[in-house]
C-alpha cells in the first residue's frame, strides 16, 4: 500500500513539473524590461519614465509592452501616455498617445493583482515590432491625462520580449 502511495505522489510530482515547463516554455524570451517608480504614487504630467534598450538582433520581431502598476483606487479605467521612442542614430523621439485600457466597471481591473496593487501589461501595437538598426534605443513615456498630478500610479514601464 505504502509503494502505491508513493508511487502515486512521485506520478503527481512529474506531471505538475511537466506542467511547469510546458507554461514556461510558452512565454516570450524576455529580452528587455525596465519598471520605473512614479513619486509618491502622483505622476505630475512632467515626470518621464526613461529608459534605453540595446537591439543586437534586427532580423526577429519584438514584441513591446507597456507594463503600469497601479493601486485600487485608481479612479478611472484607462490612462491616456505619450509614447516615445528614439532609434539609434536619430535626433528626435517618435512620440505615439496611447489610449490604455486598464479595465471596466462590469469585469473589474485588467491583469494581475494582489492585494490593492494591479499589474497590467498591454502591447503598444497589434503586430510585433522589426527593429531595423541595431544598437540603444531610448523610451520616454509621459501620462497626459487632465488630473495633475495623477494619483494612485506606482510605476510605469516597458518590456520587450523576442515574438515567435
Amino acid at each position: 500500500m505504502e509503494s502505491v502511495l508513493l508511487t502515486t505522489s512521485k506520478k503527481i510530482v512529474l506531471r505538475v513539473l511537466l506542467l511547469c515547463c510546458i507554461l514556461h516554455s510558452c512565454r516570450g524570451i524576455n529580452l528587455f524590461e525596465k519598471n520605473i517608480p512614479v513619486p509618491n504614487m502622483e505622476w505630475n504630467n512632467n515626470f518621464n519614465a526613461v529608459g534605453s534598450l540595446l537591439i543586437r538582433d534586427t532580423v526577429s520581431t519584438y514584441n513591446v509592452f507597456l507594463v503600469l502598476r497601479h493601486t485600487d483606487a485608481y479612479l478611472y479605467n484607462n490612462l491616456w501616455l505619450n509614447v516615445g521612442l528614439q532609434s539609434p542614430g536619430q535626433d528626435s523621439m517618435q512620440y505615439q498617445k496611447i489610449n490604455l485600457s486598464l479595465g471596466n466597471d462590469a469585469k473589474g481591473w485588467d491583469g494581475v493583482g494582489m492585494n490593492d496593487i494591479w499589474e497590467v501589461r498591454k502591447l503598444i501595437s497589434g503586430t510585433p515590432k522589426r527593429f531595423i538598426r541595431p544598437g540603444i534605443y531610448n523610451f520616454n513615456i509621459t501620462q497626459i491625462m487632465r488630473d495633475n498630478p495623477l494619483l494612485h500610479i506606482i510605476s510605469v514601464g516597458m518590456s520587450v520580449q523576442k515574438a515567435k
